[in-house]
């Protein structure tokens, strides 16, 4: 009969090297059933009666990654003669956690310290003998690359495999051990003893696979949760980051007494700056203040914007004499009259309706060089987690906030890095809300009002990236009420890197492409949509004759426009800019840079072409038809509204759903309505520019529908959601 040993242990551990080192050639790869999960086994060099089983790498046995699962699946049901777990000895305290769990299967564990050479050279100490007595299993040290003690760490794995497992010596507050010995005694007397502590301890973390397992009955399930709540309010947090913060609390002790390190004592410089950044008090004010001064750079309308003072010179001077000039230069020279139409094509939509996007170029590069830099020193990860802490208590998983990150560039990756979110419900819920971030793409729509109506104000960037967030927020609680997105989030665990002096070359690189990936799409997208834009504002029926027009308010483009205009006249898109309005607004579909494309096109071939000069900015243009009030309507319909069509495509790919596609987008269409017309049937009859309609009854039975979404409490309690959640399991 063969001994099977499981090789367990974190990612970037040197698992991999350490299995090779002990199977040799003597391996065998496939997939575990009815998974794409890669499946590693091998004889142990020397013992033909004794298999490796290299199991995923994996931070926890929580069932949330399908790595977690495959690899949980396989200690509990297959329970190996022995597991040799592999801990990266330059950091212990993050692969110790995933140890105490091993520890807690009754399975007898073998711990191998790795990577012990480098843990030499940087002046540190490890007592060995301390831990294993400590942790109550033998403890080896070994460096799989240069192949020290791997040997001897897999004899010690066999030798363990014949006795009996050690019951962890770990221990919880003192409220926690009774409610774990409760359980026990409760419903998991009938197991063996060795295993009812992990049992235990998965149903206080309130285990849906666990409960599902055990087809516990209602009233058991009642109980059980009447012990966690208590634990819950005496510790005033919830069951599973209670077992978290036990078992690094001692995990702590445990460095302390077995690790000597050669800055033993000192808080690192990453430690003393996120004692601030990170405080529980004081991470969200700075939060809101670094993105502050991010915007204020690259947007606003201070005399530190380095961003605006090159946009403004890039549309008022580049684009706004320049190439035009150049451009009529060489269309003189090649004999083509002003009066052509080609003359109008290349000037009028190709120059106009380009030049109106790449002038916001300066803008985006410095806002996309500044998150890098961010990116890069490693605080966006701390952002991560600050905003873990509130979205959990909102009911959203700390990881929907990654694809928003990413969503600050493109949509596209931003809705594709919903994939790491392992439950289903959480993952259609952050692939609905993504897009309510403000993309590079929708930051010329901001730089264009922000410069037209509110002065270059950074407020006004600022407000639509803290915008973007609340919109998220106030949808995960609104869709949790829901039955199907209800259900709690999934805990989010991730390292956090040390602070370090950001590199130019990845700085540069990621600023690059970004800025070039947004310069590409005014190159083909942008380019195309020009051409057609100016050819529908260019041409149409006059008297019944079809040609050009003198105005382009009898153009086709306004034809349609008008046509479709009334859905919006409640947003306050009203007069002549209310199909110039829509129509922006509908081409922001196939791309957002579209939305200030289109303004650049109809704005420079306006009927009243005698009264607007050739120089005069854009904006200018935008301010005479637009009131504040009425700008930040159209701000936030096209901030919050559908994306793109490259990032609908992306939410079809990760729905896999033609109903669920539909239903993002129409959920992100209906709040982004919703939104602007509160602003501006509230907001316009506070500042008299919206006279009492029934449009605003309307904007106050939305406000108070929405707020009665956010209060109202759950329906089921949390006893009877995990009852059902075991029945319908079961």
């Amino acid at each position: 009969m063969s001994i099977k040993i499981a090789l367990a242990g974190n990612p970037n551990t040197g698992k991999t090297t350490l299995f090779n080192a002990l199977t040799g050639t003597s391996q065998y790869v496939g997939n575990w059933p009815g998974v794409t999960v890669e499946k590693k086994g091998g004889t142990l060099k020397g013992h033909r009666d004794v298999e490796i089983m290299d199991l995923p790498g994996v931070y926890s046995l929580s069932p949330y990654t399908l790595e977690e699962v495959v690899a949980r699946n396989y200690l509990v049901t297959e329970r190996p003669d022995a597991i040799l777990n592999i801990i990266d000895g330059t950091n212990l305290e993050r692969n110790l956690y995933l140890t105490t769990q091993l520890m807690e299967l009754g399975i007898p564990v073998v711990a191998a310290v790795n990577m012990m050479d480098v843990v030499r050279k940087n002046g540190d100490k490890l007592d060995t003998k301390k831990l294993s007595d400590t942790l109550g299993c033998p403890v080896t040290e070994i460096s799989a690359i240069k192949g020290e003690g791997v040997m001897e760490a897999a004899e010690k794995a066999v030798e363990a495999a014949g006795k009996a497992a050690v019951p962890p010596p770990h221990r919880f507050n003192g409220t926690v051990e009774h409610a774990l010995a409760h359980i026990e005694e409760l419903v998991l007397h009938n197991l063996p003893e060795t295993q009812q502590r992990w049992y235990a301890v998965k149903l206080f973390e309130r285990d849906e696979k666990v409960i599902q397992q055990l087809a516990l009955a209602p009233d058991k399930i009642a109980h059980i949760e009447g012990d966690i709540k208590a634990c819950e309010d005496e510790l005033d947090d919830d069951a599973e980051s209670i077992i978290t913060a036990e078992r690094y609390n001692w995990i702590g002790s445990i460095i302390g007494k077995c690790c000597r390190r050669r800055s033993q004592g000192k808080l690192t410089v990453s430690d003393k700056i996120d004692q601030i950044v990170t405080n529980r008090i004081l991470a969200l004010p700075i939060f809101v203040i670094v993105m502050g001064l991010v915007y204020a750079i690259s947007m606003g309308g201070w005399a530190i914007s380095i961003g605006t003072a090159a946009t403004d010179w890039a549309n008022d001077v580049l684009f706004g004499e320049w190439v035009p000039g150049l451009f009529d230069t060489i269309l003189g020279a090649a004999g083509i009259a002003e009066e052509s139409w080609l003359y109008g094509l290349i000037q009028d939509g190709i120059v106009a309706g380009v030049g109106a996007v790449l002038g916001f170029v300066p803008q985006m590069l410095v806002l996309f060089l500044l998150l890098c830099i961010l990116e890069d020193v490693g605080y966006m990860a701390r952002i991560a987690f600050i905003m873990d802490r509130i979205f959990r208590r909102f009911g959203l998983s700390g990881k929907s906030f990654i694809p928003m990150l990413v969503a600050t560039g493109c949509g596209v990756p931003g809705i594709m890095a919903s994939r790491t979110i392992e439950q289903d419900r959480d993952r259609k819920m952050t692939i609905m809300t993504t897009g309510f971030m403000p993309c590079g793409a929708k930051m010329p729509i901001v730089g264009l009002f922000a410069g037209a109506l509110f002065g270059g104000s950074w407020l006004v960037a600022t407000s639509a990236y803290f915008i973007g967030i609340a919109a998220v927020i106030i949808s995960g609680v609104m869709l949790k009420k829901f039955k199907m997105f209800a259900g709690e989030p999934a805990p989010f665990v991730m390292e956090l890197p040390a602070y370090h002096v950001p590199n130019p070359s990845n700085v540069l690189r990621g600023t690059w492409e970004r800025g070039w990936s947004f310069i590409k799409r005014a190159g083909t997208v942008i380019l195309l949509s020009s051409i057609v834009l100016w050819f529908l504002q260019g041409y149409g029926f006059v008297d019944g004759v079809f040609g050009a027009v003198e105005d382009n308010n009898d153009s086709i483009l306004a034809a349609i426009g008008n046509a479709a205009a009334w859905i919006f006249y409640p947003l306050g898109w009203k007069g002549d800019m209310a199909w110039k309005a829509t129509v922006a607004s509908v081409t922001g579909l196939i791309a957002k840079e579209n939305v200030v494309d289109t303004f650049g096109v109809l704005y420079h071939y306006a009927g009243d072409i005698d009264l607007i000069e050739d120089s005069t900015p854009l904006w200018s243009m935008v301010a005479a038809d637009f009131s504040a009030i009425t700008a930040y309507s159209f701000m936030i319909f096209n901030l919050l509204c559908a994306p793109c069509f490259a990032a609908m495509g992306a939410i079809k790919r990760e729905m896999n759903n033609t109903k669920w596609t539909l239903g993002a987008i129409g959920y992100m269409c209906g709040f982004a309505y919703a939104a602007a017309m509160v602003v501006y049937q509230i907001g316009g009859l506070i500042t008299g520019e919206a006279a009492f309609s029934v449009f605003t009854v309307i904007a106050f039975a939305l406000l108070l529908g929405l707020i009665y979404l956010v209060f109202r409490p759950y329906r089921e309690s949390t006893a009877s959601r995990l009852n059902e959640r075991s029945v319908a399991r079961a």
